[in-house]
């Protein structure tokens, strides 16, 4: 069993003749001790009992347990929340409210209306596997720094295209650089302790709530007067404050030691420490074995097939019912019921294409309401997480969605319809924060930014596809509509059960030279007759 010491960063540590007489041989009833190997320099190994007993390793697995959740990632959690508020929440908000405004003061026919959200998924369908390979390629924080200054440039821009083709291009561009906005998550999951990431992931989709309600707010004050132009602007202006803040961010220290830059990875955790007041483990960092990375084949190794092609499908199916229901919510609510809405589009039909109308109060006050739906899906997310674990909450979150659909079928009034809306809305929210939460935890670090960027490209596709069925398909039959989304949320449940790794109570891998999991192996449960040896294998 190895006895894992610790000091105050910023101590000396005790002399070799100090540490061998101070320490104290820790016995545990059902514990096996084996012969643990220290591996030298020339690959040669020998046994530890004849190696020098201060030699003693750590793993940034190790520091980041040990140095726990404190001053630091409540700083980190802030800034991440930003980022996902500002450069996410707030300039996908704008959609909704920048289409009618366009489709009035342009005269534009419904198709380009519709174009201008459709172009903002494909920039992030392109972009995100991009950002993901750019993230492992050379680090979490320069593929972020990149992509927000990249929205932000391209996000004010907008607010001065004189024609429809040019801010469908700019628009387009902000779309690019908002699929680099997920990075963030791997960023942030790659500093938290093991007990606090769950939650802190989930947390963050308060923070979307939050820039949704500023969006319409911000919008509330500025369009009567200043225009569209003004509100494109100013919703860019808060990825400033990011941008500023970015300086202040740290590299990942699991991204530095897998590249082989030890001294900043420990410097890093040394800066952790100190402002968390809390130990560093005593001895030597393990350099991770130096691995190509952000490598497409490597979500494809028989180790991590079926997890990839299952979360493409989950993460495709949670955007598509998640931006479908967002449609279907303003067609049900002006047609007043569900039954009653073939009459309507039929009634629409007849209309000249090119009739509009602006937003009003109410309508603003809907998006609200709308938005508020999120707050729920969090919190129950939040409490089933860490008890049923992750692939159940997802399974969970899709049954309920799926079941929410159906009951649509019925002809219920608009009280039924909007407490069934409320709670699909929910809980498919709160599915989506879940495979946030799974995602970064099932890859290793050599391809953690790929897997979540290419499992968010996938969810864009999803989103470009969900016009077609909401709006198009709800033209000739309702329930063939609602069946869809049904059907293809019952399929994502299936395929969140039979994803073959549960992530609940496990460290972050490593290196995907390991087998899953083996860097807590002792952490979660202590099993007899296993330990870990220096270099991280199992023995």
């Amino acid at each position: 069993l190895r006895v894992v010491k610790f000091r105050r960063t910023g101590e000396s540590s005790r002399s070799d003749e100090d540490a061998i007489s101070g320490e104290h041989e820790v016995q545990i009833e059902g514990v096996r001790t084996e012969l643990e190997a220290v591996e030298l320099e020339d690959g040669a190994a020998v046994p530890k009992e004849f190696a020098n007993p201060t030699d003693d390793t750590f793993m940034v697995e190790d520091a980041v347990e040990a140095i726990g959740f404190g001053k630091f990632q409540w700083k980190l959690s802030v800034i991440t929340g930003l980022a996902w508020a500002s450069n996410y929440a707030m300039e996908m908000m704008i959609l909704s409210i920048l289409a009618p405004q366009l489709h009035c003061e342009w005269r534009l026919p419904s198709w380009q209306v519709a174009l201008l959200t459709s172009v903002v998924f494909v920039g992030m369908m392109s972009s995100s596997t991009l950002w993901g390979n750019i993230s492992d390629q050379y680090g979490r924080k320069t593929g972020l720094k990149i992509s927000v200054l990249w929205t932000l440039y391209y996000g004010i821009l907008s607010g001065f295209a004189p024609v429809y083709s040019w801010i469908l291009v700019l628009r387009g561009l902000v779309g690019f650089g908002i699929g680099g906005v997920p990075q963030s998550v791997t960023l942030y999951a790659e500093f938290l302790p093991m007990k606090a990431r769950a939650k802190c992931i989930l947390l963050i989709e308060v923070f979307w709530a939050l820039g949704t309600v500023f969006e319409v707010l911000l919008a509330v004050l500025v369009m009567p007067t200043l225009g569209w132009r003004w509100l494109l602007i100013l919703s860019a202006l808060p990825l400033l404050l990011f941008a500023v803040l970015c300086f202040w961010l740290p590299e990942s220290a699991r991204y530095d030691v897998l590249s082989g830059n030890q001294e900043k990875a420990i410097a890093t955790l040394k800066r952790i420490a100190t402002e968390n007041g809390a130990p560093m483990p005593l001895g030597k960092l393990i350099i991770s074995r130096q691995e190509d990375r952000g490598k497409m084949r490597d979500l494809f190794t028989p180790h991590f097939r079926w997890t990839t092609l299952l979360l493409w499908f989950i993460w495709f199916s949670n955007a598509f019912s998640y931006y479908g229901l967002v449609l279907l919510t303003t067609e049900f609510f002006q047609a007043g019921d569900v039954c009653s809405i073939s009459s309507k589009r039929k009634a629409v039909k007849a209309k000249c294409s090119l009739t509009c109308e602006y937003l009003t109060e109410e309508d603003y006050t809907d998006l609200l309401w709308t938005t508020l739906s999120e707050f729920p899906g969090v919190l129950v997310t939040l409490w089933i997480i860490d008890r049923i674990g992750r692939k159940k909450t997802m399974a969970l979150s899709f049954l309920v969605f799926s079941f929410c659909s159906l009951l649509l079928f019925l002809c219920v009034g608009r009280n039924v319809l909007t407490v069934l809306l409320f709670i699909a809305r929910a809980f498919i929210s709160g599915g989506f924060q879940a495979a946030y939460v799974y995602t970064p935890e099932v890859y290793p670090t050599a391809t953690r930014a790929l897997g979540l960027g290419s499992c968010s490209g996938m969810a864009r596709v999803g989103a470009l596809i969900t016009p077609f069925i909401a709006q198009v398909m709800l033209e000739s039959s309702v329930y063939l509509t609602l069946a869809v989304y049904s059907g293809c949320c019952l399929l994502a449940a299936v395929a969140s059960c039979f994803l073959p790794i549960e992530t609940k109570g496990r460290g972050l891998q490593e290196s995907s030279h390991r087998e899953w999991g083996q860097e807590m192996v002792g952490r979660g449960s202590h099993s007899p007759g296993v330990t870990r040896s220096d270099s991280g294998s199992q023995e």
